[in-house]
């Protein structure tokens, strides 16, 4: 992500970066699955390096016996993939106003 201009991140900025993140996946899961519905949410986002910054995320579901069917790798790789969406955007953001 580097080609976006992304200024030396703080410690603060990539705490900020994983909370957003982690935000965002979790709000992505609770958006598809009533909460009552889900045993175990468990979202992990790991912010390496200053510049360049690498992301991890991990999005663990486990849901109830009830949603036997629901198809809860995709939850689980859609919610990732809005967890790297809100970090491009948060990184994009960054970029922006150190360009000011």
């Amino acid at each position: 992500m580097e080609e976006i201009g992304i200024p030396e991140l703080t410690p603060e900025q990539r705490e900020e970066l994983c909370a957003v993140a982690e935000k965002a996946a979790r709000n992505h899961v609770l958006s598809k699955v009533p909460s009552s519905k889900i045993t175990e949410l468990n979202v992990a986002v790991d912010a390496e390096g200053t510049k360049p910054v690498t992301v991890n995320v991990e999005v663990e579901v486990t849901l109830s016996p009830l949603m036997k069917n629901y198809d809860v790798k995709k939850l689980t790789d859609d919610a990732t993939e809005k967890a790297f969406v809100a970090v491009e955007a948060f990184l994009r953001e960054l970029a922006c106003k150190s360009n000011k």
